[in-house]
This record gives C-alpha cells, structure tokens and sequence, in this order.
C-alpha cells in the first residue's frame, strides 16, 4: 500500500502492520478539556492497535465545566486522523448498524484501570471481545502507562499525536494567522496563565481574591459532584506549590527571570477570573500584552465563540510556536506543549517551581528580600528547569508522581541505539521507588 511521507523534526519509525483481522469495535468517549482528551485519543489508538481492533471516532466531553458542545470532526481532521493511520489501526465513523441492540448486540460500557500496561489490556480487556463486539471505554484519561511499554506502541502514541492529530483547516488557518501576527511585532512569550475560574474552583486556590469570590468559587466547586475535594486551605494548597501562579505573580516572575517591558506576552488563556482589574500589575510591568481576542476581529473568532475547545487549540497553536513558553501552572496543555515543544528541537519552555517561587514572592512582598536578592533568587532556582533532553522519571507503584509521557516523550526524540547522544547516559536509569 502507498504511503505519503512526513517529514519530520527527527528520526521516527513505526512498525507497519499491513490487513488484520479485527476483533471487535472499540468506542471511546473523552473526559476533559482539550488536552486531556488528546492525549486519551493517542492511548486509544494505541490500544486498539495493541488488540486489533476497529477503533470508533472518538467522541467528545460535552459535559465538562465550559459545556463545549464541539465534535470530533469540529477539532480535529477527521479524514487526515482515519488516512494518516490507515497501516496501523482500522477507523470508523460509527459502529455498522448490523452490530446494534436489534440485531441483538449488547456494548459493554466500562472505564479501563488508569494507568494500565499492555498486559491489563491483554488479558483483561481482550477476552471481552469473545462475548461482546462492541465496546464502550467511557472514560479515558490517562488509562495507559507513562512507562515500560514495548517501544513500538510509545512511539506509536506520539505519530498520533504529532502527526495524525491535525486541527481543522479552519482552525490551523486562523492559528498560523495568528502566529504569524505575532512574529511580525517580534519575539513574543506565551504565558499560559492558568488564572481561570475552572481552574480556581476546581483546585480551591483563593489567594488575592475578594471575599465574595472566594465564596462564589466554592459554591462551584461544590456545584461538580465529581470534584471529590470540597473543603480546601487555599493558603495551605498555595505554599505546597498547588495552585497556579496569579497575574500578580506571574508578573514579577517573568521580570525577575529577566523579560523587560518591551517582551511581548501572548496570554494562552480563557477569561481571567476577575479580569482586567487582576492583569494590572502584569500589564503594567508588561504593556505589551496581547490575547487572541484583542489580535483578531470579531468576524475572525465567530465560528469558535462558546467552543471552548477550539478556542484552546488556537491557544495551543501559539503556544507551540512561541519563542519561549511559560505556564503558571502543569496541567493537561501545559504539560503536551511541553511534550511539542521538545518534540521540535527542544524550544525553550520555562518549567516554574511554584512552591518556591511563593515563597520568594512573599519574603520579597513582606521586606525580607530586595528587589535584586529576589530576582537572583528566581533565575538559579529556574536554571535547570528548563526542558532540556533527559528520560522521564520513573517512580514505581506512583504513576500519578512520575513524569507523564506526552511532557516528554523520549522515545520518540532520538533512537534507542544512541539515545544517549542526546539524553546522557546518567538519565538511562532514572526510577525512583
């Protein structure tokens, strides 16, 4: 069979299967916001290639906080997603109607075990097909391991992350119109600035907030049954480094780290909670400060208004493409840009320690540290935490703890024979118990 070649930032092989036989229908519906869920589509994929399974388009959250009532095919390729794979996985639009409840067919609905290897979905999942044709993952987030699975399936995982996952024309247009906006003012830093209501809600992070909201973010919290933690210390979540940074913060961060007012900062965000009156300060020290929706018309950004998701991948695009990537805190899009951006050369990406970086801001805020003690401070506890080549860490029995697969995924950035050319030989062995 012909196939098209792709160029890649590195060497990148995957074994090439042919016709199989499969052995069932594999439906999945994603949790989460965009980046959660492309990482959960690349595992799917995985997994059906593992089993031999005919793999569903994968459906999306339309529950989660923001409600995005967006598709499959409204994100994402679908075409280039089902052709870019046609060697290694069979996929379908929809399950052929022969294999409905008239016919006599029951789906199995159930969530695979998280962070399960290849054996789980050998043994536990495979037999199931035997019964039923056709089977429901209704949750899939981080259902596969970070770590130990046979090379050709983590490779497999980043071809369809990096190369089978496109956004649509519509998206990609108006993402490279933005980036190109962007390069023509300059060098520009994307500061994912995690300062959103979901966010704060969700994590209980309260600092700098008036009373009332602070009130209004825990009666949301509570709103979510399947936000588990409800009674949360802000001050304690914040001084462990939980939460993520402020605007206030984040502004004396990114000056101590050296960026003078003259850097243009694209904000890879939603709607700020508490909006222009929290960007003051890091306007002030930071006048150049632009956002998608202050670079682009309205008639640019109509089709995306209330497609949260869509909105982010505009966000991602940036992010991906900008000079130096700051995010104020690790969660699922800070942590694939990451994964990207290494993923291209290794582009600068700026990894905060936020427990320590409030504890300089309050000893710098209270007196106990002058301006110049407080930025000397910020630059040496960051100079080795930007992403630099290295393996992921392991840590048995906690996968939760060890480093996630789509921030680096190593294996996919040189190969096995000379990985240490580029990630040192120190790094080959890096599991913590």
């Amino acid at each position: 069979m012909h196939m098209c070649m792709v160029v890649l930032h590195v060497p990148f092989y995957v074994e090439i299967r042919g016709n199989y036989t499969s052995n069932g229908f594999l439906r999945v519906s994603c949790n989460g916001g965009l980046n959660q869920m492309r990482a959960a589509i690349c595992d799917m994929v995985t997994v059906a290639r593992f089993l031999n399974l005919t793999l569903v388009v994968p459906e999306l959250d339309k529950t989660s906080f923001w409600a995005d009532p967006s598709n499959f095919e409204d994100i994402f390729d679908v075409k280039h997603f089902i052709y870019s794979l046609r060697d290694e996985v069979r996929i379908v639009k929809r399950v052929p109607k022969k294999f409905s409840s008239k016919h006599g067919y029951a789906t199995l609905e159930m969530p695979p075990v998280s962070w399960s290897n290849e054996i789980y979905y050998l043994e536990q999942i495979l037999p199931l097909f035997g019964k039923h044709k056709v089977l429901h993952f209704n949750k899939t987030d981080t259902r596969l391991a970070n770590n130990g699975l046979p090379l050709y399936l983590q490779k497999l995982r980043c071809r369809v992350n990096y190369q089978a996952l496109k956004f649509t024309p519509q998206i990609e247009n108006l993402g490279h119109k933005l980036i190109q906006m962007l390069h023509e003012k300059g060098p520009f830093v994307a500061l994912h600035l995690r300062y959103e209501m979901d966010m704060l809600a969700f994590s209980g992070c309260t600092y700098g907030c008036t009373d009332k909201e602070a009130e209004e973010l825990k009666q949301l919290r509570y709103a979510f049954p399947w936000w588990r933690e409800k009674e949360i210390i802000s001050d304690e979540r914040r001084s462990q480094g939980l939460c993520p940074l402020t605007p206030e913060e984040a502004a004396l961060v990114l000056r101590a780290l050296g960026f003078g007012r003259e850097t243009q900062i694209y904000i890879a965000a939603g709607e700020i909670y508490g909006g222009e009156r929290r960007l003051a300060q890091l306007r002030a020290l930071f006048p150049r400060i632009v956002k998608k929706e202050t670079l682009l018309t309205w008639d640019d950004l109509q089709q995306f208004q209330n497609h949260s998701s869509q909105m982010a991948a505009l966000d991602f695009m940036v992010s991906a493409a900008s000079n130096a990537f700051v995010p104020t805190y690790d969660g699922n899009m800070a942590k694939l840009v990451e994964g990207h951006r290494r993923y291209s050369g290794f582009k600068k990406t700026i990894l905060l320690d936020r427990k320590k970086v409030v504890e300089l801001v309050d000893m710098h805020q209270n007196g106990t540290l002058s301006w110049i003690e407080f930025a000397d401070a910020v630059r040496r506890v960051h100079e080795k935490r930007i992403a630099q080549p290295t393996r992921r860490r392991v840590i048995l029995d906690k996968p939760k703890e060890e480093d996630y697969f789509y921030a680096n995924p190593h294996e996919c950035l040189c190969e096995e024979t000379n990985c240490d050319d580029l990630l040192g030989p120190r790094n080959s062995s890096q599991v913590s118990s």
